[in-house]
């Protein structure tokens, strides 16, 4: 006969099988997922800021987890480059600004205009992902490089070669209008307020630190320095560098 242990033992619970359970896993990470807190932990703190743990704190994981997208900080990097690049793709269709696609009529310089600000508000936004673009493709050939890296340079060739620039100067219009775009907003990023609370131009912008009679003509430009405006030198610079590309594709 049984006991009364016996009918108070419980009922026997099922083997676990090892697997977690469907309900309280999480989604795996994806590539943009990482590549966007990468790229929002750089805007913050610089590119030294980045490392996997703190990319793994950011997206509240193992870092392990990390190592799937990227072996290491230089493929996040790269990354990084490639997920800014994206948002510099030249634009094709017609908008609501009245650019046009690539073509006659002067439709390409229209595109340029466009693309230009495009790239000059991207680079704002991430300024310190801008000295990466110009030095991370430099760590390989032209032909090893991330393929978004490279989609802003075939689109800007579409153009010009649709707006009737042969291959030779379709590849020199392009890198003439790269280069320009590069130099601007490095320039435009080095315009910094140094005490924002002066009213004098020379100490607003630390000018009066120089030796004047090292830099006279540098000081004395401090109220156009104080006054710059990025937008306004950038069409500057491109009404010149448009016509010496029209005036090319001219002879």
């Amino acid at each position: 006969m049984a006991n009364d242990a016996d009918h108070a033992r419980p009922a026997a619970t099922p083997k676990s099988t090892g697997r977690p359970m469907s309900a309280g896993r999480r989604p795996a990470l994806t590539r943009e997922q990482i590549l966007t807190a990468a790229v929002a932990i750089i805007d913050a703190d610089g590119v030294e800021a980045l490392t996997m743990r703190r990319l793994g704190q950011a997206l509240d994981r193992d870092p392990m987890a990390i190592y799937k997208h990227a072996a290491d900080k230089d493929a996040l990097l790269d990354g990084a480059v490639e997920h800014v690049a994206a948002e510099l793709v030249t634009p094709r269709k017609p908008d609501g600004n009245g650019v046009g696609s690539a073509g006659g009529d002067g439709d390409w310089e229209a595109v340029l205009r466009r693309t230009a600000h495009t790239f000059r508000r991207v680079a704002l936004a991430h300024p310190h992902v801008v000295p990466l673009l110009l030095t991370r493709p430099l760590s390989g050939p032209l032909a090893l490089r991330p393929l978004g890296t490279l989609r802003n340079l075939e689109e800007l060739l579409e153009l010009f070669s649709t707006a009737g620039f042969d291959q030779h100067g379709a590849l020199h219009a392009a890198r003439l209008f790269t280069g320009f775009l590069y130099g601007h907003v490095l320039h435009e990023l080095q315009e910094q307020i140094d005490n924002p609370d002066e009213t004098d131009d020379l100490l607003r912008l630390g000018l009066h630190r120089l030796p004047l009679t090292e830099f006279p003509r540098l000081r004395s430009l401090a109220t156009a320095l104080a006054s710059y405006d990025g937008a306004a030198e950038l069409d500057e610079g491109l009404a010149i560098i448009l016509a010496g590309l029209r005036s090319q594709l001219r002879t």
